[in-house]
């Protein structure tokens, strides 16, 4: 039976799927103290404080001397005249809490442009294709792929995602050299849309953070990136592995940090994930989801702190927050590459992988909340918080409105069974989870890029207005939940083809993927 077939028999009245997977409702669960305190105590809320301080200082000296007179200025200066050593204290005072203040302000983080990978239309792999070349790469067998062809209706993937050439080879050509073409298709396509966008010249780069998570061979990625853009001798380069789909917002938030210490720099940050030599070709059915969910893909972000780049970046960072749950044991091993008992390696996903994955995103919103919600919804979880744990109330914990702190939500686009839980659970529209849905249905999961893909299609379809919050959210192996939050600083409006066309229309919320036979264009 083809995947066409199988969409069809989903589609017939009376078949029902949990849309969930097994995410729980996050109202049943309660928020922890201790997350609530990271957000409180976090370092933008003391430079928050002395801000605060600083102006009610300034406003109280401003109205005293409004008060002076004649004659108290006579007092003053008498007073000079006999406490110069008091005089020289306080300015003394005054400077060291000024020079205190602007060693700990940070810096601020320009977005000034990003670029995903496109990738060409011989890439192209539709699920008919994919089916036809499972079968015949004799791997695998008829009861894995029909456990694959029934995922496939499911998982909110379409009909236009792509492959590299190793694994659409008949056999399958998973070799390093294969593996070596696929990275450098990917970044320095996605590099090469960046530079040219910005104008930026390679030696005006002076970080370079890289995130794949299952291929790093020797040279790494980021030396192959030097060699092919001839970077300066003394770039500072980083590349991160094995940190999942979670990864961009760590690069993200790493680059953030070596831009507080070294001042008027660019960075590039680089996110993608290599297929060729992560296929599995085994018959377990926990390790086989993988293979019929993620797909090629990159992007790449060029950040900077010069104060003269505000007026051309597209985005300012305002915070990421990470979450990090590896110090449980089944947290730790719900994203588990291994062997199976043939030998073959693959990523193995626990059945207990939903319920983590509400935990972690449960902990990281509860210590992202303080940070940008408006003052009227934190009251509310308070209220709600203190009826609960004070006066021991039979009441479910206050999900607070994120919508009227954000405008564009980017979920990490892992299955459609997550894209619905937090559209529930976050209680968003379905135009808030568009993106995340049309980039999981043309694009597939491309893991830690993901995120990308969907602000370029809020940029594409709907636009992004100055003064616009942007919240990114992933998940990832460890196990991990990290959020990055942007605030637009002009309006941001990509034209129509920069979206690539599609054979298929826009999935909608609760329907299936429609049949490619009946389908129309999609811009």
């Amino acid at each position: 039976m083809t995947v066409a077939a199988a969409e069809e028999k989903v589609r017939r009245p009376g078949n029902k799927h949990d849309s969930h997977n097994g995410f729980p409702d996050l109202t049943n669960e309660d928020a922890k103290l201790k997350d609530v305190r990271k957000g409180y105590f976090s370092r933008e809320w003391s430079n928050y404080g002395m801000c605060g301080a600083g102006v009610v200082l300034a406003a109280l000296c401003i109205r005293s001397m409004l008060q002076i007179n004649w004659i108290d200025f006579a007092i003053i200066r008498i007073l000079l005249e006999t406490h110069v050593v008091n005089l020289l204290l306080g300015v003394m005072i005054l400077t060291c809490l000024t020079m205190f203040y602007l060693l700990r302000r940070k810096r601020p983080v320009y977005l000034i442009e990003f670029a995903v990978f496109i990738p060409d239309l011989p890439h192209r792999c539709p699920n008919d294709e994919f089916e036809q070349k499972s079968q015949r790469s004799g791997f695998f067998t008829e009861d894995s792929l029909a456990f694959q062809r029934k995922v496939m209706v499911n998982n909110g993937v379409g009909n236009d995602t792509y492959l590299p050439p190793g694994v659409r080879a008949v056999p399958p050509e998973c070799t390093m050299q294969n593996a070596r073409d696929e990275a450098a298709l990917v970044l320095f396509g996605c590099i090469d849309d960046l530079l040219k966008k910005t104008g930026i010249s390679p030696k005006q780069i002076d970080i370079l953070v890289l995130n794949c998570s299952l291929f790093n061979p020797t040279p790494s990625l980021t030396a192959m990136i030097i060699n092919k853009y001839k970077l300066r001798s003394n770039i500072l380069s980083f590349n991160l592995s094995g940190m999942g789909c979670s990864a961009s917002p760590i690069s993200v938030g790493l680059a953030r940090d070596l831009l507080q210490v070294y001042s008027a720099s660019h960075a590039l940050v680089v996110s993608t994930e290599n297929i060729t030599q992560n296929w599995y070709f085994g018959n377990e059915k926990s390790m086989l989801i993988p293979n019929t969910l993620f797909r090629m893909g990159g992007a790449c972000m060029l950040l900077s702190n010069k104060y003269t780049d505000r007026f051309r970046a597209k985005y300012q960072l305002l915070h990421v927050v990470r979450t990090h749950k590896g110090a449980n044991d089944a947290c730790y091993n719900c994203v588990y590459q291994k062997e199976d008992s043939k030998g073959f390696r693959g990523v193995h996903l626990s059945k207990d992988l939903m319920q983590i994955a509400a935990d972690a995103l449960k902990q990281n919103i509860t210590t992202l909340g303080p940070l940008i919600l408006p003052i009227s919804e934190q009251l509310k979880f308070f209220v709600n918080l203190c009826r609960r744990k004070i006066l021991k109330q039979k009441l479910k914990p206050y999900i607070p409105n994120f919508k009227k702190a954000v405008q564009h939500f980017c979920i990490h686009a892992g299955g459609r069974g997550v894209i619905d839980a937090l559209e529930k659970n976050l209680s968003l529209d379905v135009k808030d989870v568009e993106p995340s849905r049309q980039t999981l249905w043309r694009f597939g999961n491309t893991s830690s890029s993901s995120i990308w893909y969907e602000l370029l299609y809020s940029e594409v379809h709907r636009g992004v207005r100055r003064g616009d919050r942007v919240w990114q959210i992933a998940f990832g192996s460890g196990f991990k939940c990290n959020s990055a939050v942007w605030k637009s600083l002009r309006w941001n409006k990509r034209d129509l083809h920069e979206w690539p066309a599609s054979v298929a229309v826009k999935p909608s919320a609760t329907s299936t993927p429609p049949d490619p036979a009946t389908a129309t264009v999609c811009q």
